[in-house]
């Protein structure tokens, strides 16, 4: 027989059955289509050498009057301004303990055997033979074979019998050692574990714990109650680190706002927060949607407004140069917020500024103040509530009849979850409708109007705008809005659906890659999650290609993604890292991995086995690096019905062999492999490869009815 061209619809269908799919394709990863053929993804490499904490869910990239690029990274522990690679710690300090206010301790570790029970925090354990007596920090291990110990009175004994003055609990003493944890005084310090925390003005405890490895920024390790928490050092202590720390009455703390948590905690009490939130011995109010530490931003000119969900409003002045910390926006001094506040709220779930009229809008938010004079709002957070400051005042949040403050309450809905600003107006998502909000001058300056009821969206951050497009994945389905709402057909709904970490929603992130008219979603699946011993992240993404109207997956971890603008790529992060992506072929330096596989074939509808012998390849190379050899692996699976599994693979490699004058690659593939029906599957594991890949064309032809 004649050769047989292999031609496939463009875009992945997982929504029907594989025979229902023929001349289709149905799994792939990092490839993408153009002009209706596969190819593989453009790769990425790190951007800058400094890492960053925690994990970043928010990205703001922005030019300062005199050319600064600067870009915005929010993670669950700390802000950052990266200009020039360079990350520049901005986070807001929450509190100041003041000079002379905070005490060190030096810790030490004991470790027991034979334990009746664990001992209780800040109780005094008593040696039954030495009488030395120590007040117990933390048991370091669960079993409390370890326990963290300070404020020693004489010297315990191996061997002796210690005992817990108020939980009872005895313990035989095996061995007793310095340690690198330094207990901390301050009264109402307010901390939670993980919080970050400088100190200066110290003095040395007398050993190797100096005031130069005091006078430093710390991050709290455990939180012992409300006057009392413990920070790692790098030195162990000594016998001689016996003071106090403050000898000078000088030692002064600066606390940076809580940290948020990394992952959504379900339901209350018990290890549904951080340690340290809350009162001893109190249960825990979080709830699956606020407390995952989300930002927003936005440039206000030149300066930065920054938002972590339901917390307070920060600004940064520009002019005060990168290595000044954001301030409470209520309390600034500098820049744009330097006049008289009114009624600036103190919470808000989002914030932005409306790029025509120059309001600062919070989402959200807490209402006004009693009065004119409140510099702040009233504290209490109305999910439904919208407030706008003055048109070019971010100060200004009192409405009078010589400014444009105001604000707007949300019709449906129980609460705010995103806004997205496009060219005419700017969206805003409840969960469980979408409204416009426009400028309409005064006297009351913004309007809102609902647009679609009973419409859903799964994060603050999966809602993104292109073009004339706003895109966002729902609970179980993805919408477009174009002037009105409209379903996307999805077939790869089921895919992403069914194999989805629900607990971890608000991490899903929306991000558009605009040169291949690309929207992408990472988000985390169930495989992933810490019920199946993942660690609960995005490790996957799904991408809608709104050109040609097809969608593509694979397995990809990021946090966040900033399409290319005043930068020349897209960024995303991950790990800690900022990485530039649709950079060469290559995964930072590594091999990265792509395929994309086909629905079964047949011929006669299946009526007869066929026997394919001979593979041509129609591929293209251009775009791989010149120190590689590119290759790809062209696979044949054949097997007899649709239930079946594959009873027959065959496979070859086709290799460039040569660029000028014209490229030359491996002419044909000598495969065998025979059953009623065959998949193709294209792959390729090689360094610097970029493929494309064209209409092969194979050797098949009738092999008999059994």
């Amino acid at each position: 027989m004649p050769l047989q061209k292999l031609q496939f619809k463009p875009g992945i269908n997982r929504d029907v059955t594989s025979l229902s799919n023929e001349g289709g394709w149905v799994d792939c990863d990092k490839i993408r289509f153009r002009l209706g053929y596969p190819e593989k993804l453009g790769g990425w490499a790190k951007y800058g050498g400094n890492q960053y904490l925690g994990s970043v869910r928010s990205l703001h990239n922005w030019i300062a009057l005199d050319g600064s690029n600067y870009l915005g990274l929010g993670s669950h522990l700390k802000y950052y301004i990266e200009e020039g690679g360079t990350l520049n710690d901005i986070t807001p300090v929450r509190a100041s303990a003041g000079a002379g206010n905070v005490t060190f301790e030096a810790n030490y570790q004991i470790s027991l055997s034979a334990i009746s029970a664990l001992f209780t925090f800040g109780e005094t354990v008593t040696g039954g033979t030495s009488g030395a007596t120590a007040r117990v920090t933390k048991n370091i291990t669960n079993t409390g074979i370890l326990v963290a110990i300070t404020s020693i009175s004489g010297t315990f004994q191996v061997a002796e019998t210690v005992t817990g003055g108020t939980s009872g609990s005895t313990g035989t003493v095996s061995a007793l050692a310095y340690s690198n944890i330094v207990s901390v005084q301050d009264v109402n310090h307010g901390a939670v574990e993980n919080d970050f925390v400088i100190f200066s003005g110290t003095d040395s405890l007398g050993g190797n714990v100096t005031d130069t490895i005091l006078d430093a920024e710390h991050q709290i390790t455990n939180v012992e109650d409300s006057g009392n928490y413990e920070i790692q050092v790098s030195v162990t202590a000594t016998a001689s680190d016996t003071g106090n720390g403050n000898t000078s009455v000088t030692a002064d703390a600066e606390y940076q706002i809580n940290v948020g948590l990394d992952s959504m905690v379900g339901g209350t009490g018990w290890g549904s927060s951080t340690y340290g939130r809350g009162t001893w011995g109190s249960g825990s109010s979080v709830t699956t949607t606020t407390e995952l530490r989300l930002w927003s931003e936005d440039n206000f000119g030149e300066d930065l407004l920054i938002n972590p969900t339901d917390a307070g409003i920060y600004y940064w002045d520009k002019g005060t140069g990168l290595s000044a910390r954001a301030v409470e926006l209520s309390a600034a001094t500098t820049g744009a917020a330097s006049g008289t506040k009114t009624s600036v709220p103190q919470v808000a779930k989002q914030i932005l500024v409306s790029d025509t009229d120059r309001h600062v809008i919070a989402f959200g938010c807490d209402g006004l103040g009693a009065s004119s004079s409140d510099t702040q709002g009233d504290g209490i957070q109305d999910p439904l509530l919208i407030r706008f400051s003055s048109q070019e005042n971010p100060i200004d949040w009192w409405p009078t009849s010589t400014n444009t403050a105001g604000d707007l309450i949300i019709g449906s809905g129980s609460q705010f979850v995103q806004a997205l600003e496009t060219k005419r107006e700017i969206l805003v998502w409840t969960d469980a409708s979408l409204h416009s909000m426009r400028f309409i001058g005064p006297p009351y300056t913004f309007g809102i109007t609902q647009l679609a009821s009973n419409t859903t969206i799964m994060s603050p951050n999966s809602a993104v705008a292109t073009e004339d497009f706003v895109f966002w994945m729902g609970l179980d389905n993805f919408y477009v809005y174009a002037g009105q709402t409209q379903q996307l057909d999805c077939p790869v709904k089921d895919k992403v659906f069914q194999n989805f970490n629900f607990a971890q929603a608000d991490k899903v992130f929306a991000g558009v890659n605009s040169e291949y008219n690309e929207v992408f979603w990472f988000y985390p699946s169930d495989d992933n999650s810490l019920a199946n011993n993942g660690d609960g992240q995005n490790d996957k993404y799904v991408v809608y290609n709104y050109k040609d109207k097809i969608w593509y997956f694979g397995d990809l971890a990021r946090t966040a993604w900033l399409d290319r603008g005043v930068r020349t790529y897209p960024i995303a992060v991950q790990g800690g890292y900022i990485y530039n992506h649709e950079f060469g072929y290559d995964a930072d330096g590594a091999v990265m991995d792509s395929f994309i596989e086909s629905a079964p074939m047949d011929l006669d509808d299946g009526d007869r086995f066929t026997l394919v012998t001979k593979l041509i390849p129609d591929i293209t190379f251009n775009g791989s690096t010149t120190i590689s050899t590119p290759q790809a692996t062209f696979t044949i699976k054949a097997r007899n019905n649709p239930g079946a599994n594959y009873l027959s693979t065959s496979a070859g490699v086709a290799t460039r062999t040569a660029v000028v004058p014209v490229e030359e690659y491996t002419e044909q593939l000598n495969l065998r492999a025979r059953g009623r029906s065959f998949a193709f599957r294209i792959d390729s594991s090689s360094l610097g490869s970029k493929w494309k890949l064209g209409t092969p064309r194979v050797d098949i032809r009738p092999d008999g009815r059994r």
